[in-house]
Parts: C-alpha cells; sequence; structure tokens
C-alpha cells in the first residue's frame, strides 16, 4: 500500500511539473517575441532608433541625436518656435572640411551641402547655407530657416516658477 501511495504521489508530481513548464514556456516565448519586436521596430536601415530621436548622419557614418548635438535653425517666421519637429539641424562633418548634413522637418534623408571655398556658403542645388549671425539656411533666394549657431535647443522661456 505504501508502495502505491508513492507512486502516485510521485506520478502526480512529474504531471504537474510538466503541465506547469508547459503554461511557462509560452508564456515566456511570447515576452521574448514582444521584446525582439520593441528592439526592432524602432529602428531604421541603419540601425538608429528613430523613436529616440536618432538619425542615421551620412555625412559621420553614425547615429545622432540632432535635437542635442546638431545646431538647430528655427523657422524664418517664427524664431521662437518650440516644436523641435519644424526646426531644421545641421551638423559638420567630424573631421572638419567643407561638408555639412542638413536634416529638415518631414523628410527622412538628409542633404549634404559642400562649400567650394573658406568664407563661401555651403551649397547643393538650391539650397544654400550662409554664416551670417550664425547660420542662415536658403532655398533659392528665400530664407527659410535661420538661427544662431548654437547646439541644442534655444531656451526660450523663464526659470522662474510661474504663479
Amino acid at each position: 500500500m505504501k508502495n502505491g501511495l508513492l507512486l502516485v504521489a510521485f506520478v502526480i508530481c512529474l504531471i504537474s511539473c510538466k503541465k506547469i513548464d508547459q503554461e511557462a514556456d509560452p508564456e515566456f516565448s511570447q515576452k521574448q517575441t514582444l521584446m525582439d519586436t520593441i528592439t526592432s521596430a524602432d529602428k531604421d536601415e541603419n540601425g538608429c532608433l528613430d523613436g529616440a530621436g536618432y538619425f542615421w548622419s551620412a555625412l559621420n557614418k553614425e547615429c545622432i541625436k540632432i535635437y542635442e548635438s546638431a545646431i538647430t535653425l528655427y523657422p524664418q517666421e517664427n524664431q521662437n518656435n518650440e516644436d523641435e519637429t519644424k526646426n531644421a539641424y545641421i551638423v559638420f562633418a567630424e573631421n572638419g572640411g567643407n561638408e555639412v548634413e542638413v536634416f529638415l522637418p518631414n523628410q527622412v534623408k538628409s542633404i549634404i551641402l559642400i562649400r567650394p571655398a573658406e568664407g563661401q556658403p555651403w551649397q547643393f542645388d538650391e539650397w544654400q547655407l550662409v554664416p551670417w549671425k550664425g547660420f542662415m539656411l536658403k532655398k533659392g533666394e528665400e530664407i527659410l530657416f535661420s538661427g544662431d549657431g548654437s547646439i541644442g535647443p534655444k531656451v526660450t522661456g523663464s526659470d522662474k516658477i510661474e504663479d
């Protein structure tokens, strides 16, 4: 009788362990699939995390966070613009040189402008980046964006606590 009870207890333990394993595996698999989806969903073709504000710099061959590491140019008609998605951003080549990369709002690909000689504006097709009181970005003769040449966003408000 004792041997029979031990055998029944042993079989119940085996069955319950197997059932716990079967229930845990699908949950683990589902969580792993979700994690894989999250880590790959925001990445562009170069591996930059779009959702975290990273963009591929074709000029410097790396992912950069333009909102923090590029020179911000504000729309000419609204120099106090605080909406980062409406600004243009410029990044200079890390090795110096006469190239600058321009990131325009609502455009996936950046534009690389080249300066023919020191003291002249950077150019590509109709685009022109002119160093004047910071920088002005022109398309044709129209000034579209300008900024003071500072890296990162401009502080437009006050640090004073409002009532």
